[in-house]
């Protein structure tokens, strides 16, 4: 017999965002012509409210040794539903960027795309050598090949050694001809581009965020007649006219004042009150109802999860344009809604989906799940940049607290996503000002020696209130998930900003923009300051020996101002607890910032009155004798990295971040000082951060590796299954496919070993569950002669006798190199293996004899225990 291709039929769902991929089979008649099934009836038949998808196959068929039929999936199967031979696999184009919401009815068009050849690992593709997915000819486009199921872990050393592959192919081909040397240029600078287009596109986004959020939260209060799309700042601009100040701005109209009332006055501020609820209700009504609606994965923050897909976890449809989209407009809704939340958490959200979505314009991204996440760590860093005007803070940020698997490649295009993504924002200018930061502080005063106390002591104190807040959030939300609540997302959402918006409107200071308060807590008071109720200080000049100093004493705005700050804190602090897990696009960063600012001005001026009071005392000595050397804008500023660091537990990316933030360079020893302590005290009062709790409290299967593993046990008391239990194999050369079918429906494990016969285990290889599923569906398809009494064989000899049906040979399909470990290999070493390699499993034996199975989840079920929490909560797999 010839060898011959199989040419498929791709057929795309234009409506449904979904491909369907028929197959023509080729049937070998007596004559020797063969007919394409098309002709026919077609093997794929849709059925109602089902999408089909398949892989491209080959089909081998020789004489003598080669006797038999060979399928080799080029791409990894789905998942069997349905009856035999029905598939649903989503495509890795189609799960993260289009599945979404993909409707039930679907409107089919005809396309037909050539057969790919594969280039094996080990010489020709069809002489029985292992060949890796994926790694085919370039020139030809394989249909979207989607290597793993939702909620599943990918292999990175596979995907990796695929990766390899691929170039060397590209690197051997680019000798052949002027085009192969030009497309592997292109296809070397592909991650550069990329990760260019992700820091354009995440630039504008941010602006438009930051655009939109503005405008919307100044609507509460009033609007611009002359220009209903301006907001309060820029319709004040021209007259450089202060935003506090609402009095003074003449352009801008209250809604009293568009009601043709006065501005001052208790009906005025009845009407005022009403509408800022009005408002604040309507916008966190669109933003629950939009999330609801078209994204439920669009909700909270965002990074747990992103941490959680870095690490090498499949969650179909969170990085999509779905939830691009609605995240974005959900985030304006709900911070302009003025709920306790910031929209910089998110931002990291937004661009990593941002960078799903470009990376599968280039195929070296879009179809291998471990190079993926290379632009997914250089996105999330432009998102940190946009959100903040961090670029660097943002690299760091990707590198300390996102990123699992950073290479110095991924560092260098991280740092240049962020450094686009920050030039494209400067250019719109969304924070109104000269300057590219978020809190731009001008102070030009030293700190002394003796301030490193209260700097310490703000440390201390942000990672007892990080360590609360964290304990508290997870409660809530603990409750939320567990109780009814959980079912009424939307009830709970404007709930709490109706509670948000009665108790914030009276105090002046929760009134306004969590951004302008945070700004006027860590700005520096100057002579003839009225605007700022925090700069009412009476200055005196006071003769010393040698002249005159001047020196300020607190006015009646000063005391009144702490207690309005100090009641602002303890609102703040109580609505974020709430308020960070309902169901809209939610950060914690503002949040924390605003907490850790309030408290880091009060104790600033606290100290600055202990040296008004006692200038003579020996560490005053000297240094205060060019009038007022204490800052406590600065205190605010060391304050809220403390807060910060004791929330999220960040350290080097957090100083890093608030001295970008800030433009106080000189202030990095304080801002050390105050993170250090925060992150000490943080981790003594409970290990985890705000975002290593939510992935504990959602099951995902993330292992940290900021975590040591101090148990001394071994491979054989973590293994499935336990001794004188039943391991479920496949046998090389005995099983039919029957027997092979029967096992597939009995157990539910994504991978089986195969092992030389029952009775002799010695391993020969690992095969995965969709493989078989995919292959034996299509051979019992496609081939005339295959059926249930067929032999399956995992060899390349035939057996000598073989009188039944024809076997199937499955060789190609099968991982003959999976990673092993001993019976007696010390779990450290395994979980170190499963860390640093990435691996989905691995497998025990002794003396050469398969025992059992070591699974991801059984490696964090198993520090679970070790640790006396409940392993249960390990969800997936």
């Amino acid at each position: 017999m010839d060898k011959f291709p199989l040419k498929g039929s791709r057929e795309a769902a234009a409506e449904g965002n979904s491909y369907i991929t028929a197959y023509q089979t080729v049937m070998k008649k007596s004559n020797g012509h063969s007919i394409g099934a098309g002709e026919g009836d077609h093997p794929l038949a849709p059925h109602s409210n089902i999408s089909y998808a398949a892989a491209t196959t080959s089909l081998t068929a020789a004489t003598d040794d080669e006797d038999m039929i060979d399928i080799t999936p080029r791409s990894s199967p789905g998942e069997l539903i349905g009856g035999a031979g029905s598939y649903h696999r989503e495509t890795a184009t189609e799960s993260d960027t289009e599945r979404d919401y993909a409707p039930n009815h679907r409107t089919m068009h005809h396309h037909q795309h050539q057969h790919v050849p594969t280039h094996s690992a080990f010489g020709d593709p069809m002489d029985g050598a292992l060949s890796f997915y994926g790694s085919s000819d370039v020139q030809d486009d394989i249909p979207g090949i989607g290597q793993y199921e939702d909620f599943h872990t990918i292999d990175w050393q596979r995907d990796i050694a695929r990766d390899r592959m691929r170039h060397r192919y590209i690197v051997k081909k680019r000798q052949d001809s002027v085009w192969d040397l030009i497309k592997g240029s292109i296809d070397a600078g592909s991650g550069w581009l990329c990760v260019l287009l992700v820091g354009i596109a995440a630039g504008c986004v941010a602006g438009m965020v930051d655009i939109g959020a503005s405008w919307m939260s100044d609507l509460k209060h009033g609007i611009c007649p002359p220009a209903f799309w301006f907001n309060r700042e820029q319709c004040c601009y021209p007259a450089k006219q202060s935003v506090f100040e609402e009095g003074n701005c003449s352009t801008w109209k209250t809604w009293p004042e568009i009601f043709g009332l006065s501005r001052t006055g208790t009906g005025p501020y009845i009407i005022s009150y009403i509408w800022y609820i009005l408002w604040a209700l309507l916008f966190a009504s669109l933003s629950a109802s939009l999330v609801r609606m078209f994204a439920p994965y669009a909700c909270g923050s965002g990074i747990p999860e992103i941490k959680t897909i870095l690490s090498g976890f499949i969650i179909r449809g969170y990085l999509g344009k779905w939830t691009l989209l609605i995240k974005s407009v959900g985030l304006m809704l709900s911070v302009s809604a003025g709920l306790t939340l910031g929209k910089e958490g998110p931002m990291v959200h937004i661009a990593s989906c941002i960078g799903n979505i470009f990376s599968h314009l280039f195929p070296k991204y879009g179809r291998n799940e471990a190079k993926k996440r290379e632009i997914l760590s250089a996105a999330s860093a432009a998102g940190v940049s946009v959100a903040f005007g961090a670029p660097i803070g943002g690299v760091l940020f990707s590198l300390e607290e996102v990123s699992y698997y950073f290479p110095l490649k991924t560092l260098w295009r991280s740092f240049f996503c962020a450094l686009i993504a920050a030039f494209v924002l400067r250019s719109l200018t969304p924070f109104g000002n000269e300057h590219s930061v978020l809190f731009f502080v001008e102070y030009n005063k030293p700190w002394i020696f003796f301030e490193l106390i209260p700097f310490v002591f703000l440390g201390i104190m942000g990672g007892v209130i990080g360590s609360f807040f964290i304990k508290a959030n997870l409660w809530w939300c603990r409750y939320r998930k567990f109780s009814k609540l959980g079912q009424y997302p939307v009830s709970e959402v404007l709930f709490v900003t109706l509670v948000t918006a009665i108790i914030c409107y009276p105090n002046p200071f929760t009134r306004m923009n969590m951004n302008e308060l945070i700004f006027l807590l860590v700005s520096k008071c100057s002579p003839g300051d009225t605007n700022n109720p925090l700069c009412d200080y009476k200055r005196m000049n006071i003769s010393t020996g040698t002249g005159f100093t001047e020196v300020t004493e607190p006015g009646p705005g000063v005391y009144r101002s702490i207690w309005l700050l100090v009641l602002t804190f303890i609102l703040k602090l109580a609505l974020t607890i709430f308020t960070f897990g309902i169901k809209v696009p939610s950060g914690l960063f503002i949040p924390s910032l605003l907490l850790g600012a309030i408290m880091g001005r009060i104790v600033g001026i606290g100290v600055e009155q202990f040296a008004y009071s006692y200038p003579n005392i020996w560490f005053f000595t000297g240094e205060c004798a060019d009038s007022n050397l204490i800052t406590p804008g600065l205190y605010a500023v060391v304050g809220a990295a403390a807060v910060l660091g004791g929330v999220t537990r960040m350290t080097v990316s957090l100083v890093v971040i608030m001295f970008e933030l800030t433009g106080g360079v000189r202030y990095i020893v304080p801002l050390m000082a105050a993170a250090m302590a925060s992150k000490w005290v943080g981790d003594a009062l409970g290990r985890q951060g705000i975002y290593d709790a939510h992935i504990a409290l959602n099951g995902y299967p993330f292992l940290d590796s900021k975590e040591e593993f101090a148990h001394t046990t071994l491979a054989a008391d973590v293994m499935q299954p336990k001794r004188n239990e039943i391991l479920n194999v496949i046998t090389q050369d005995s099983m039919t496919v029957e027997d092979v079918e029967n096992l597939l429906k009995e157990t539910e494990h994504n991978g089986y070993p195969v092992v030389v016969s029952r009775e002799n285990q010695y391993l020969v290889g690992f095969v995965l569950r969709r493989d078989l599923n995919l292959a034996i569906g299509n051979a019992k398809r496609l081939i005339e002669g295959i059926n249930s009494n067929s032999i399956v064989l995992f060899t390349s000899t035939t057996p000598t006798q073989n009188l039944g049906p024809q076997p199937l040979k499955l060789k190609k399909i099968l991982d003959m190199a999976p990673i092993t470990v001993t019976d007696q290999t010390p779990m450290e070493t395994v979980v170190d293996m499963f860390r640093k390699l990435g691996l989905r499993q691995t497998l025990v034996t002794h003396n050469g004899r398969l025992l059992g199975v070591i699974t991801k989840k059984d490696v964090l079920r198993h520090v679970k225990q070790m640790d006396n929490e409940d392993p249960n909560t390990v969800l997936f797999n």
